[in-house]
Order: structure tokens, then sequence, then C-alpha cells
């Protein structure tokens, strides 16, 4: 079945070309279709396109959609084009002519667009959620861990001394940021397209305050052209919004892989949640790591694939949007699982002490040395001068004695700052 069919059979090879996938994408947005269905059917029976009985029974059978949906017994058949055709069948099936009167005053086109935007919308704030928990479990590591020392690196190369406190916050705080794009782009999709038909309106005398405040979006996009113009700008906001997340992320699964390795040995973790090798009996590998790395790394790309897209097309809608729903659908059903497992294991990590007797480590405390000449009196650039001779002669010796100093006085001036600095439900 087709919403648009005209009583002529498709080219088999034009049809497989042009549905693709769509029917395995789209029950993803089933439960959201349904939903608008019913929000709809709600304002054609306020307007008397629809009596209150036929409302009823769309009622009770969406209902009944909606319950077959959450158990997880929705299927579309190859028979159909997408979910918006699957679900008019079963409707017309079950309640005849009425089941034919629910796409009355609607398009495919505002139909998918309302149930993207509540697909977005609803799974913007899961991610938002998930981030704000693998927030707080990097706040509780940094304050557990908040004055043991990690040594500090810039250019890879062995520079001042840090802690695993400021290194667990510092992704703390990265996240915040993350937190005001993703509800930026909340904000962009809170606005309800549905009543825009096609992209040119309806010329029934629809009432879209009705279902704009029945499916709880905060506004309406007025502009019916504007409401279309949305598909693709839209998502071009949210790849942004996920792949600053996957960024951070990245970086921060980068910093582990790197500070696991042996040549480091900052950190480990149990056996369980890490592989082997087929070959070598003594390999303890970061996968799930690397993997959250891979993975977060290929959604930061996804930008620039709605961009290319989207980026030349003329107003109205053109069948290129499609392309759009499996990779941005993708990304958030990944994002989702690569925050659960990050915070998972992470809660896991095992931290271990430094060797600060391993020469490479000979020099870490250099600048801590300038800053106690300069406390004592001295000029910076002197102090400056004689610890760098020091190093060139090789006769550079840490206080060793001062050494956590310098550590304790920069993390106690952030945890709990931080942790305020999260936005709540904004």
């Amino acid at each position: 079945m087709k919403l648009w069919d005209k009583g002529f059979s498709i080219d088999k090879k034009i049809e497989q070309f042009t549905v693709g996938n769509d029917r395995e994408i789209d029950l993803h947005i089933a439960k959201y279709d349904v939903q608008a269905s019913l929000t709809h059917a709600i304002m054609l029976e306020s307007i008397g396109i629809i009596t209150s009985e036929e409302l009823d029974q769309l009622k009770k059978g969406l209902n009944s959609l909606s319950e077959v949906i959450e158990n997880g017994n929705f299927v579309i058949e190859d028979t159909f084009e997408d979910v918006h055709s699957k679900i008019e069948y079963e409707l017309t099936k079950t309640l005849g002519d009425v089941g034919k009167k629910i796409h009355t005053a609607r398009s495919r086109n505002d139909q998918v667009l309302v149930a993207l935007q509540l697909y977005y919308k609803e799974n913007l704030e899961i991610i938002n959620d998930k981030t704000k928990t693998f927030f707080d479990t990097l706040i509780d590591l940094a304050e557990t861990h908040k004055t043991q020392l990690l040594p500090g690196y810039t250019h890879l190369q062995v520079a001042m001394p840090s802690s695993f406190g400021l290194w667990f916050s510092a992704y703390a705080e990265l996240l915040i940021d993350d937190v005001y794009v993703l509800n930026a782009v909340s904000k962009i999709v809170d606005q309800n397209p549905l009543g825009s038909a096609a992209g040119y309106g309806s010329s029934f005398p629809i009432d879209r305050d009705i279902t704009t405040k029945a499916l709880g979006f905060s506004t309406l996009k007025y502009n019916v052209v504007a409401a279309q113009l949305s598909r693709g700008k839209s998502e071009r906001a949210i790849a942004n919004a996920l792949g600053g997340l996957c960024n951070t992320m990245s970086r921060f699964a980068m910093d582990i892989c790197l500070y696991m390795s042996q040549n480091f040995g900052f950190i480990t973790f149990p056996d369980e949640l890490t592989t082997g090798s087929s070959i070598m009996p003594h390999k303890k590998n970061p996968d799930v790591f690397e993997l959250i790395r891979g993975k977060c790394n290929k959604i930061q790309a996804l930008h620039t694939e709605m961009l290319l897209i989207t980026n030349n097309l003329p107003s109205g809608y053109h069948r290129d949007f499609q392309l759009l729903k499996e990779n941005i659908i993708n990304a958030f059903e990944d994002v989702k699982d690569i925050l659960d497992i990050f915070n998972y294991a992470i809660q896991q990590i095992i931290v271990k002490d430094v060797d600060l007797s391993d020469d490479k480590y000979k020099y870490l405390f250099t600048v801590d040395s300038i800053n106690n000449l300069v406390v004592g009196g001295m000029s910076f650039r002197e102090a400056y001068q004689q610890i760098g001779s020091q190093v060139q002669n090789d006769t550079y010796q840490p206080d060793l004695g001062k050494k956590h100093s310098h550590i304790g006085s920069i993390h106690n001036l952030c945890l709990e700052d931080i942790r305020a600095k999260f936005p709540n439900g904004e």
C-alpha cells in the first residue's frame, strides 16, 4: 500500500530503490506517528471534519496500534512503503471508511516531519539525562581521586604535575558545554510542523494550536513553507550537537587508551572489561574504549553528510530528505548506547600510583621549583633561568616535599563550581 496510490503499479526496481530500508528505520518513529495521528484526529473532530463517533473509533484503533508497537510486535511488511501507509492500512482494515479519513488535511510530508520532531524531542531529552548521569559519575571520580597525582603532558612530553581529579572533572565540564548545545537544538525541534501539509498549508479550517498543545510542543512553525524547509536544517543542528558530545567522549576515550598503555601505566580496568589477543597471551586490550572512539568519530562526520545532502536544495519537498532519516536515527541510538557503556565502564576504572622515581619524571616539578624561588623573593625570569640552567647541567633536584601543593590548590577551586554549572532542564 502507498498513500499516493493512483491505481497503477510502479516498476519493482524503482520501488525497491526509492523505498530502500525505510521500513526498518520507520520502526523507530512508529509510536510517534500514532501519537500525531491521534492528535490530528482530535483536531479534525473539533473543526467538524469527522464526527465524535468517528473520533472514538479512530482513538480505539490508534490506541490498539500503540499497544502493538509498545509490545514490540509491530511489523511493516514489504507490501507497505513506510510506517504511515501501514498505520493507515491497519485503521482502514479495522474501521473501514473511517480509517481512510485520518489523512484528511495533512500530507505524508508533515506526517513524517511531526513524527521525526517528536522522536528528536524525546531522544534529545534522553541523551541529556544520560549525559547528566555520566557527568555525575565523572565528578564523583574527581572527588575520589582529587589529590592523586597524574603527570600532565604537552606535545606528548612530560610537562607539569596534575591530578586525576583535574582529569575527570575536565571532561565533566566539557559535557556542560555539550549540554548547552543540546538544549539549543531541543528548542529548534520543539516547533510543531503538523498542518503544513505538503509545505503549502491546507484549505481546511484546521486548528494548529490544538495539535501544538496536545503534542507538547512549546510553539508551532507558523509559516508552512518554513516548516518544510526545517527538514534538513533540524538534522544539521542535531548532527552538530551530537557531534560535539561525541568529540568530548572520543578525546576522553583516547586518553584512556593512552593511559592504559604500558608506556604510561596510569590506569587499568578489571580483566572482564578488556579483551585479549589470539596470538599474544599477555594482551589486555581496551577495545570498548577504542570502539567508543571510533563510533564517536563516525558520528562527528554526520554533520557533513547532512550538510551535503541538503545544502543546495530549493524550497519545497524533495525525496533527498528521505536519506536524512537513517543515519540521524542511528546516531541517536548509538549515542545513547555509548553514554551507557562509557558510564558503566568508567566507574570501574583502577587508578594507579605513579612511580616518581622513574627517570622520565625527573623534570616534572620544574615549574614548582621556579615558583618556590619566586615566593622566596626572586624574579620569575631569574628563577626560570636558574632552574633552566640546572636542567641543562643535569644538576636539577626537585623538592618532592612540596609536590602536592600545586595539585591541591588548583583542584580545590573547581569541583563544586563545576557541579553547580550543569544546566537544569533548560
